[in-house]
């Protein structure tokens, strides 16, 4: 069997790429076939390896909106993905399900084909297994609808601590260079013409415009350079990824946050996948890959490895001593209840509302303190500039 790369015709006229594992061209045409597609051409890859498909996290909520209708009204998951494939308007879910029609066509479970494909996580791929074993389906795909969309809730809240730090910044760092190497060399010409001494502050202003325009390129390329050495080594060493992640969340303001965020994502996706029916282990395991930060990574398992030897779960997670007290509490309350997963959902609720306290705040704060910064910075360069200007003027005959 190779990887084939294929160019196909859609019933209703549309050209579709993709890639299908096949012996022959034949057997490519062949098993076109079923998924309403008629070959055009196809060669096969040097390299045989797994398609990955990429869907927005926004077109993932809406295939899984739509799969669990069609699910639910007892459509089988072969007819619901055909019909989705020809309803869907984005390039790339189809794309997807047309791998995964692929695989079931091959007599794969739909778990197994939404592994094939990348573009569900591994919590997804869990959740599917669990519903396929219970004869739960519709409810694992609604559920994984949901955890995409908390992501996707839990995504805009990071975006929103650095969008507006980015644009003043950005609108800041444009307004300097401006200053910089178009305002101040204009002044320092008039003040050569006419041999006036310059203040301190203008002095200061003319060399750092100097500096931008001399070695302003050479600043730059430090930055890239840095950049991308930085970029290396956190690719090379596990220490140094490990440590950054610890950095970002000792900060300041910011990384309780994205301690918040974290943890909100974990106790939502541990609920989930617990109240599915996925044992603890398996859970944390899962779990592991889609909380992001590394030092949190590393304490679930430390956690895991601790209830393998007989741990109970409230007391693995204190062991591990990155967790907060809240998030033991509530597994110590899961435990001697018997609702675990309802315990963790009530974590992610109380998370995910002080992540949005937490920014507003932060929000509040910060648009004055840059809107201070910005003007007082501005100020200083204006009066760096007028003020010889002025000067000059006093000087002048009447």
């Amino acid at each position: 069997m190779s990887l084939y790369r294929y160019r196909a015709l859609a019933a209703d006229g549309r050209h579709v790429r993709g890639e299908l594992e096949a012996g022959d061209l034949a057997e490519l045409e062949h098993r076109l076939r079923p998924l309403g597609l008629v070959l055009i051409n196809g060669e096969p890859r040097r390299r045989a390896r797994r398609p990955t498909v990429r869907v927005p996290r926004r077109e993932l909520i809406h295939f899984c909106f739509h799969l669990e209708q069609l699910l639910s009204a007892g459509i089988p998951p072969f007819d619901s993905l055909a019909a989705l494939r020809d309803a869907s308007p984005h390039p790339r879910t189809r794309a997807m399900v047309c791998a995964l029609l692929a695989a079931v066509e091959r007599g794969k479970p739909l778990s197994d084909a939404a592994a094939l494909p990348g573009a569900f996580s591994p919590v997804a791929v869990g959740l599917l297994r669990a519903g396929e074993a219970a004869g739960t389906l519709p409810q694992a795909v609604r559920d994984i609808g949901t955890a995409l969309a908390r992501d996707d809730e839990l995504a805009a809240h990071a975006r929103r601590i650095a969008i507006y730090p980015a644009i003043v910044g950005g609108i800041l760092l444009l307004a300097v260079v401006v200053a910089l190497t178009e305002l101040v060399p204009e002044l320092e010409k008039l003040a050569r013409s006419t041999g006036q001494a310059l203040p301190l502050q203008t002095r200061i202003l003319v060399a750092l415009s100097h500096a931008v325009r001399d070695w302003g390129w050479a600043l730059l390329l430090a930055v890239a350079s840095a950049a991308c050495v930085a970029g290396w080594a956190l690719a090379r060493s596990a220490t140094l990824r490990r440590r950054a992640d610890a950095l970002q969340l000792a900060l300041p303001l910011v990384g309780e946050i994205l301690r918040k965020l974290a943890l909100a994502r974990f106790a939502a996706l541990f609920a989930t996948l617990y109240g599915a029916g996925i044992n603890v282990l398996d859970t944390l395991r899962t779990t592991e890959q889609a909380v992001g930060n590394r030092v949190l990574r590393a304490g679930l398992r430390a956690a895991g490895h601790r209830i393998e030897q007989g741990s109970t779960i409230s007391d693995a997670f204190a062991a591990a001593g990155v967790f907060p007290p809240l998030v033991t509490r509530m597994l110590k309350l899961g435990e001697h209840t018997g609702a675990l997963d309802r315990a963790l959902n009530n974590v992610a609720t109380l998370y995910r509302r002080d992540v949005s306290d937490s920014i507003a705040r932060l929000q509040a704060a910060a648009e004055p303190a840059l809107t201070l910064l910005m003007g007082g910075l501005l100020l200083w360069i204006a009066s760096a500039v007028l003020g010889p200007i002025y000067a000059l003027s006093s000087h002048l005959p009447g």
